[in-house]
């Protein structure tokens, strides 16, 4: 009796046994991949949606013309390797203020009452972006060589002024039917493109209507723009 117990434990034991798993076949291994890839792809562009869809809104179904204050410029003009100088004298090429959206004025040193309001308005319209604001640098682009007004210096701590010739400025930039560069306000991306330019009109009565043009292209660009361009330009101070 107890050599047939010990056998039905031992019995119970080898059922017990963990059997040997059978090897991958090659065309397993093969849909296994295939499977891990598809997987891998799926995440991947999961992942990068917001940005591709980011980049057609702003590229593909950008609104009309008429439903913005602001006229797109159609082609985009890429800001050129033009070099101007900061307030210091040092050189420095236009193409360094990539990765940042750009709001411009353009006049002479002197700066006239139109040439002081757009540099108000253009500050105004930074501060008012709130968390935005860092995205968008405003930048004053002198025409000549007269001395800047002591005065106005305080209100530029956070602009970047640079000066360029009017002739090499309007190689990128120009003005509406009629009208001079230092007449708009103009809008370039990140990616350089100067792609919009406010009417001339542009006051503070009509200044809700620049930002909201403002907002709109930043929101459009959220996903792959972001602030904090590191510059040497900016808020340079005068030696």
């Amino acid at each position: 009796m107890e050599n047939k117990s010990q056998e039905k434990i031992k019995g119970s034991f080898l059922d017990m046994s963990v059997h040997q798993t059978p090897q991958a076949t090659p065309d397993l291994i093969v849909a296994r991949t295939k499977a891990g890839r598809f997987k891998m792809m799926v995440v991947l562009l999961l992942c990068a949606a917001p940005v591709i869809a980011s980049y057609i809104t702003y590229y593909f179904i950008r609104p009309e013309g008429r439903l913005n204050y602001g006229e797109l410029i159609e082609p985009q003009k890429p800001i050129p390797s033009l070099m101007a100088q900061d307030l210091n004298g040092n050189a420095v090429n236009l193409q360094s203020l990539k990765d940042q959206w750009l709001l411009i004025s353009v006049s002479g040193a002197a700066c006239n009452a139109q040439c002081q309001h757009h540099l108000y308005l253009q500050r105004q319209l930074r501060e008012g972006l709130g968390k935005d604001k860092d995205r968008v640098d405003w930048l004053w682009l002198i025409t000549d060589e007269a001395e800047i007004d002591k005065a106005l210096l305080p209100a530029l701590k956070t602009a970047t002024v640079l000066r360029i010739s009017q002739a090499q400025l309007a190689t990128w930039l120009d003005a509406s039917t009629q009208k001079n560069l230092s007449d708009h306000l103009y809008l370039v991306d990140p990616i350089g493109n100067w792609m919009m330019r406010f009417p001339p009109q542009a006051d503070m009565a009509n200044a809700a209507k620049v930002k909201k043009d403002i907002e709109k292209v930043l929101r459009s660009t959220a996903s792959w723009d972001t602030a904090g361009r590191a510059s040497d330009v900016q808020n340079t101070p005068l030696k």
